[in-house]
């Protein structure tokens, strides 16, 4: 261990020591110290760093291979290069689109994987060209999730220019489908043919210093109002699919959810009608709902459809007719799930970014990412940042800045090493499941 990091081990052990969540700090921290003292892993850590140019050099070029929803396969190919380019000769493009490449270590167990999604959420035809600016860059998906794939060909890279052999295998995936409607088809596809996996980490967002350990579930719905349509004059009194969606939009407007557990709804989207003088043969709206519960969700979701078969109801009701219908489509089923704090892979991550960043706390929060679905499975997993600063996600005018970049590519890592263990140096302290 380097004298830099030496005392910031030491720094980081006093401030947990004291910490809510230091039940498993034993066997953690020994591990953690065991991994830094290693030469090659700190030499690891210094190549990250000095690698950080480069790395943002990357995160642009990944930036501008357009990878809209359901399309990502231009940059998926890109990923498959550089994973063989890597390293990872084995390296292949599944049947959902995911980039997944195995890297064995001495043992074959635990596994783990290392994640990052190549999607965004703007659609095709999208200019994604970068633009730099006083140090901030702009492009669409620049920081979401550009950074979160860069960092982990920079910690791939770093592993592999050290020799570093890992005691479990580390599975490193680009998944497909984490954004909007993908409705983790990539991750799913994953846990359907890989029954393997003991471990996950999601690089997503950028602030290191925050960890996702719950996975705040979502389900979203079409709603398609449909009534006979007519003439605003001639046909007055037929039932109308916009005032159906309207009564509707009404009703779930004065929906009560609890603040604990968070549990949020919107109407995101309304459409519907032919022209100003035509009663509404069509109508149509997309809701979202989401929960840090499941228990929750399902609740708010009952309430919810209820109010929009009432809402048809009543618009025949006031018509004295039985014309109007709803169809009611789920597109979106995002499960949640969490991961306790005292769990390995949440304490292993603490330590990594404490140690790293001298961080006084680490935030534990929830979002809806790739890690949900292993959540949702009891597989331990967490979601960590990419590292630098940045915002205005999802607009066409997303920026990032690379201060401190090189965080997030040190801090998965680190916590990658801890967890699946160092050849001759440390054992896994993510437990096999199998």
């Amino acid at each position: 261990m380097t004298p830099t990091l030496k005392l910031l081990f030491v720094a980081a052990s006093l401030t947990l020591a004291g910490s809510p969540c230091a039940m498993a700090e034993g066997p953690i921290d020994a591990a953690t110290a065991a991994v830094l003292a290693d030469g090659k892993v700190a030499k690891a850590l210094e190549v990250i760093k000095a690698d950080d140019g480069r790395a943002l050099d990357e995160q642009k070029r990944i930036t501008e291979i357009p990878a809209p929803p359901y399309k990502e396969q231009a940059r998926g190919a890109y990923l498959l290069k550089r994973f063989q380019e890597l390293g990872l000769k084995d390296a292949a493009i599944d049947s959902e689109g995911n980039v997944i490449a195995l890297r064995k270590g001495s043992a074959g167990t635990p596994k783990l994987v290392v994640s990052a999604h190549q999607d965004t959420v703007f659609p095709e035809g999208t200019d994604v060209t970068v633009k730099e600016k006083d140090g901030t860059y702009f492009a669409p998906g620049i920081g979401d999730d550009a950074r979160g794939l860069a960092a982990m060909l920079s910690l791939l890279d770093a592993l592999n220019k050290q020799q570093i052999t890992t005691v479990g295998d580390i599975m490193f995936v680009a998944s497909v489908g984490e954004e909007e409607l993908g409705n983790l088809r990539g991750v799913k596809a994953l846990f359907r043919d890989h029954k393997d996996i003991d471990g996950f980490i999601s690089i997503d967002g950028l602030g290191v210093t925050r960890v996702v350990n719950q996975g705040t579930g979502s389900h979203r719905f079409e709603m398609i109002f449909k009534g006979p349509g007519g003439h605003s004059f001639q046909e007055f009194g037929l039932p109308s699919a916009t005032h159906a969606l309207g009564r509707a939009v009404a009703k779930i407007a004065e929906l009560q959810t609890p603040s604990d557990p968070k549990t949020t709804f919107t109407v995101g989207t309304v459409s519907g009608g032919t022209s100003v003088n035509a009663i509404a043969a069509e109508a149509r709206m997309a809701v979202d709902m989401r929960s840090n519960s499941t228990e929750e969700l399902l609740k708010l979701e009952a309430r919810l459809l209820d109010q929009v078969k009432q809402a048809v109801v009543d618009e025949n009701q006031r018509w004295q007719s039985d014309k109007l219908s709803v169809d009611i489509k789920l597109i979106g089923d995002r499960p949640a799930g969490i991961v306790a704090e005292d769990s390995p892979i949440v304490q292993a991550t603490q330590r990594a970014v404490t140690i790293l960043t001298k961080a006084p706390r680490v935030t534990f929060a929830g979002s809806s990412t790739d890690s949900n679905l292993a959540m949702s499975l009891g597989i331990p997993a967490v979601t960590i940042g990419g590292g630098g600063e940045g915002g205005n996600w999802h607009s066409r005018n997303e920026w990032y800045r690379p201060v401190n970049a090189w965080f997030g590519p040190q801090n998965a890592l680190l916590t990658m090493l801890v967890l699946s263990g160092v050849d001759g140096v440390t054992k896994p302290v993510l437990p096999a499941r199998h």
